[in-house]
């Protein structure tokens, strides 16, 4: 690329009600107990294998189960929401770096778990908005691993 040239990112354009959407689905983020559960997925939940997945997973009950339920089941809806075009998917991957983090955490596991849990829907919607951006998906999966193996080192689980 010359110096001085920018390089053109070919977008779709946005309409004002995709913006309200994607502030609707950011404040819905905000709810106290939505904050909880993305903290558990997020940040304190760090599955080593599929078995890791299935212990939070059935734990019926459990505020992890919970947290688990409730961010996957607000990501899932999100993606959804993108997946069937009532948004403008390019909109709503700017603005979700948080979802493809958590796809990117489940996704050495996927069709294993699916198999495991006996849902071969689960995580569908998340996976395929999110692998609609495959260099933003091993962006995030490199970041993911740095992670973990930072955690390894530390001795964290």
């Amino acid at each position: 690329m010359a110096k001085g040239k920018k390089k053109v990112v070919k977008r779709s354009k946005a309409t004002a009600a995709d913006a309200e959407l994607v502030l609707k689905l950011y404040d819905l983020r905000r709810e106290e107990k939505l904050r909880e559960a993305r903290d558990f997925l997020g940040m304190q939940f760090w599955p080593q294998s599929v078995e890791d997945i299935l212990a939070v997973s059935t734990a019926m009950g459990t505020d992890e189960n919970r947290w688990f339920r409730q961010a996957l089941g607000y990501w899932e809806t999100a993606a959804s929401i993108a997946a069937h075009g009532a948004i403008n998917s390019d909109l709503f991957a700017a603005t979700s770096g948080e979802m493809f983090f958590i796809y990117a955490k489940f996704r050495p596991y996927l069709a294993q778990l699916r198999k495991e849990l006996g849902q071969p829907t689960f995580m569908q919607y998340t996976e395929e908005v999110a692998e609609r951006w495959p260099d933003r998906v091993k962006q995030i999966s490199d970041r993911v691993a740095r992670l973990n193996a930072m955690r390894k080192a530390a001795g964290a689980r």
